[in-house]
């Protein structure tokens, strides 16, 4: 008499060489907050949808833009500031070259024209330094204000975790998304089983598929020990055939 074997909380069933398997998506994700703000929109109404290129959190973003703009302003002034202080620097270079050239001039006047050059020079290089601080900060409130604002294109949300009013902090769930553009079979298969499986065909609900191995683990399974895991892969599944029981045959 053929035994049952059930495995809880995997969908699978085993019933000699027949496995049933539920339909899943190919790939979920569970997107995360990379920074800490206020929730100002979460479409709830969005989920269980394949989203394209549309906004589904946005996170307060109103003081990153002030810095932004602010930081733009400052940048514009100081590009044209290191303008004019390069042009005295390098006039000041030439003007030191040409001074201490001379055998005639005062070692007194040479030390005035080395000064002046120096001074010039250290205002040049401290000015485009600040230059370079502020393009690292403008492309840090770029990156922040980008990341307050989660846009799904092509993508099922699965589940949204947050709501309007919540506060997120750095790796806070913010939405669950899955990839419906293909779809795996889960099944665990004895050892017997694993012997040629690279040349076995795939039987879907008693019919043969073209439907291909996309791994298996060469390793027993952490928990079922005596089992090998195996993903089967279907491209472009229908969306209503998502969380469906199929029974899977390897032939």
């Amino acid at each position: 008499m053929k035994k049952l074997l059930l495995i809880p909380l995997l969908s699978l069933w085993v019933w000699s060489k027949v496995h049933y398997a539920k339909i899943e998506p190919y790939d979920t994700i569970i997107l995360k907050s990379a920074v800490s703000a206020a929730v100002l929109k979460a479409d709830v109404e969005a989920q269980g949808r394949t989203i394209n290129n549309q906004e589904i959190v946005h996170l307060d973003d109103a003081l990153n833009r002030v810095e932004l703009n602010n930081t733009l302003e400052t940048l514009a002034l100081t590009q044209e500031m290191l303008i004019g202080l390069k042009a005295t620097y390098l006039k000041q270079k030439r003007y030191f070259e040409s001074v201490n050239a001379l055998s005639t001039t005062s070692q007194t006047q040479k030390d005035a024209a080395f000064y002046q050059y120096i001074a010039s020079k250290n205002q040049y290089l401290s000015t485009k330094e600040k230059l370079l601080s502020l393009e690292l900060k403008k492309a840090q409130l770029e990156d922040s204000i980008a990341k307050k604002s989660i846009v799904l294109d092509n993508q099922y949300l699965y589940h949204l975790h947050v709501r309007s009013g919540d506060f997120v902090n750095p790796s806070t769930p913010i939405a669950t998304i899955a990839d419906l553009s293909r779809a795996k079979l889960v099944l665990f298969l004895d050892k017997e089983e694993m012997e040629g499986i690279d040349t076995k065909q795939i039987y879907i609900n008693d019919k043969k598929t073209n439907a291909t191995l996309d791994r298996v683990w060469s390793v027993s399974d952490e928990k079922f020990i005596s089992l090998y895991k195996a993903w089967i892969v279907l491209d472009n599944p229908k969306i209503d055939e998502f969380s469906k029981l199929v029974k899977v045959e390897l032939k």
